[in-house]
């Protein structure tokens, strides 16, 4: 018989994984109430696997981009905000990125401005940042901090330019190369100012930050999500950089997930033909996040319920790590 061994708790639902395939699965709290088999030892169990997690993790900052599903399904959206939520109450130090693409793209059509992408970058000329401004700031951002402290949380919503958190520079990919490829208003962290993370968390804060940052005169810069957290994952010391994404993971020739890789395996990955165009950005970010001093960077599947929670207390967790090469003490 396969038994589950749960993890999580909603009002409606708990998630678990069969012990013999490691299959993740979702059992109705009736079931879980009145089973025999969920016996009080095992509901124990569920939270003493935590334990050791909670002692590494607790005091220590993590960094979550959030993006794809966790921020349009409005369960996953709860699922997300409730993990949040207790990390914080156990005393581990989220900081929060996300982005918006989807809601920028769809006010911009209401408006009847029509979205222009470079090689896959989003062309932001003045009255698309003011777009981009009003969805990540005053929409999307509000929307993530609401939900959080509706569940007991003390989330604070910013973006880059509060404070001048992220000062930018107008970005300059090295693939761009004709005259007729400005992207406008799309930027680049040159420098993420720590301090206004660090007065946040004294006062016992979750900050949830807009990927818009502040360029010379104070002028808006429309910065990709994932690099922004990339980013500041790095210069706060972080001690893991995890990226919700709408895939399982990193997904080796044969479509399987890759459970964890070194660095130099991710750069070798890079220049193979293995990997999705999609995911390569991804990859480069966490590459980045590591050689600025994280230890650990996670790509996993925002779809999965209560991915947070499976991916930093429990044994298994899920996804694809990619760990830092010569991490002190190895």
């Amino acid at each position: 018989m396969l038994y589950f061994i749960l993890y999580v708790f909603s009002n409606d639902e708990i998630v678990g994984r069969t012990t013999a395939t490691g299959v993740l699965g979702v059992i109705p709290m009736e079931t879980y109430k009145t089973s025999p088999e969920l016996s009080a030892s095992l509901r124990a169990q569920i939270l003493v696997e935590a334990l050791p997690y909670i002692r590494q993790f607790r005091g220590k900052r993590i960094v979550i981009k959030l993006g794809g599903s966790a921020m349009t399904n409005e369960s996953l959206k709860r699922n997300f905000a409730e993990d949040i939520t207790l990390i914080t109450f156990v005393g581990i130090k989220p900081i929060i990125v996300h982005g918006g693409g989807p809601q920028i793209g769809a006010l911009l059509q209401k408006l009847g401005k029509e979205s222009r992408f470079v090689r896959g970058l989003r062309v932001t000329d003045e009255e698309t940042m003011d777009v981009v401004e009003m969805v990540l700031v005053a929409k999307v951002n509000k929307d993530v901090v609401s939900m959080i402290n509706h569940l007991g949380g003390s989330a604070v919503g910013l973006s880059g330019r509060d404070g001048r958190l992220i000062k930018a520079r107008k970005a300059q990919p090295a693939h761009l190369v004709e005259a007729d490829e400005d992207l406008g208003l799309v930027g680049e962290v040159e420098r993420i100012n720590p301090e206004v993370i660090s007065s946040l968390e004294e006062h016992g804060f979750i900050p949830i930050i807009a990927p818009v940052g502040a360029g010379p005169g104070e002028r808006p810069y429309n910065i990709n999500a994932d690099t922004a957290a990339g980013a500041l994952a790095a210069a706060i010391n972080a001690e893991k950089f995890v990226l919700l994404t709408d895939v399982s993971g990193v997904l080796d020739a044969n479509k399987r997930l890759i459970s964890s890789l070194s660095e130099d395996e991710a750069e070798e990955l890079l220049g193979s033909d293995v990997i999705s165009a999609g995911m390569i950005p991804k990859i480069r970010c966490c590459l980045s996040a590591l050689r600025g001093g994280v230890p650990k960077a996670h790509i996993i599947d925002g779809r999965v319920p209560h991915a947070i929670l499976l991916e930093l207390l429990t044994d298994q967790g899920i996804g694809t790590e990619i760990v830092r090469d010569n991490m002190p003490g190895f």
